[in-house]
């Protein structure tokens, strides 16, 4: 019995003083929340001073090296891509030091960044490819920004930028087609503006009833008369084709990059003048039916 109410009194004498540990903790954490409050608070502002100072270092490396590129006259397609780098990369240091400010060990961020890089890249191996074709682009420079280009799907355009992932072109009637590099490095390029000037070819139909000859003298004298047509180079009027409804003639004429579609659309006007004024008419696609009357013989 006298063991059974020592027993209750050790239990109490347990529970009083798990009570006043508990209440000792509490308040030793209340004492202590000012300052971890005010160390944490410290350890924010300081991160919010180092982002906003390493965001005007990297503007200002990004400006010396801008004015490095102009000063070499690197390419500018190569300049963007390369800016676009160094942007990346010195922002990602930045988070790092952030981190570190925060107490993180640099060597486990960079462990965990690794890991989560590697796993990154196994699900995004078109973005890595893409990287990869656009590297390879500013390397060998099929085009360089400016060029007027036609790949192997039928994009066509001129080249507005190069950036890490992808190509920019501005079509003729003024649309932006985005192009992943990876296709553009993997694939047949035609680059239209490697040499001055450009090869036009203008088809158009006359009747077989038309005077062939006629039609040829017409239309080379609006390859003489147009200002855009480069004189020094040929320009034929030849047969093309004897389709179904129409005798094909070929306009041949050489135009510089930088005139090339104004030319061509005010030479398609001139065409179409000049054969009316020669009286040769353009036909349209048309059938000949035959029909064959047979005789019925009655009973």
């Amino acid at each position: 019995m006298e063991d059974q109410v020592v027993e209750e009194q050790l239990k109490e004498i347990e529970y009083i003083a798990s009570d006043e540990l508990n209440v000792g903790l509490i308040e030793r954490y209340l004492q202590e929340l000012p300052e971890k409050i005010l160390r944490l608070g410290v350890r924010v502002l300081l991160a919010l001073v180092v982002f906003f100072i390493g965001i005007q270092l990297i503007k200002l490396i990004r400006r010396i090296l801008r004015k490095s590129f102009e000063r070499r006259n690197v390419d500018v397609g190569v300049s963007r891509f390369l800016d676009s780098l160094v942007k990346t990369v010195l922002y990602i240091l930045l988070l790092f030091m952030i981190a570190s400010s925060f107490g993180l060990d640099a060597t486990s961020v960079v462990a965990l960044v690794g890991s989560a890089g590697v796993a990154i890249g196994l699900a995004v191996q078109g973005s890595l490819s893409n990287f990869a074709g656009g590297v390879l682009i500013l390397l060998l420079k099929p085009f360089k920004v400016g060029d007027y280009i036609r790949d192997a799907v039928g994009n066509e355009g001129t080249v507005e930028d190069v950036q890490l992932f992808y190509t920019r072109l501005i079509t003729p009637d003024r649309h932006m087609v985005v192009v992943p590099n990876g296709e553009l490095a993997n694939s047949n390029i035609l680059n239209m503006s490697t040499l001055n000037d450009r090869r036009m070819d203008i088809k158009v139909g006359i009747s077989y009833e038309a005077d062939i000859r006629g039609a040829k003298e017409a239309l080379l004298k609006v390859l003489e008369e147009d200002p855009g047509v480069l004189q020094a180079e040929e320009k034929r009027v030849f047969v093309e084709e004897l389709a179904d409804s129409s005798v094909v003639l070929n306009l041949r004429c050489y135009s510089a990059n930088e005139n090339f579609w104004e030319t061509r659309w005010r030479l398609m006007e001139s065409v179409k003048y000049a054969l009316d004024e020669a009286g040769i008419g353009i036909p349209f696609p048309q059938v000949d039916v035959h029909v064959k009357e047979g005789r019925q013989e009655s009973d």
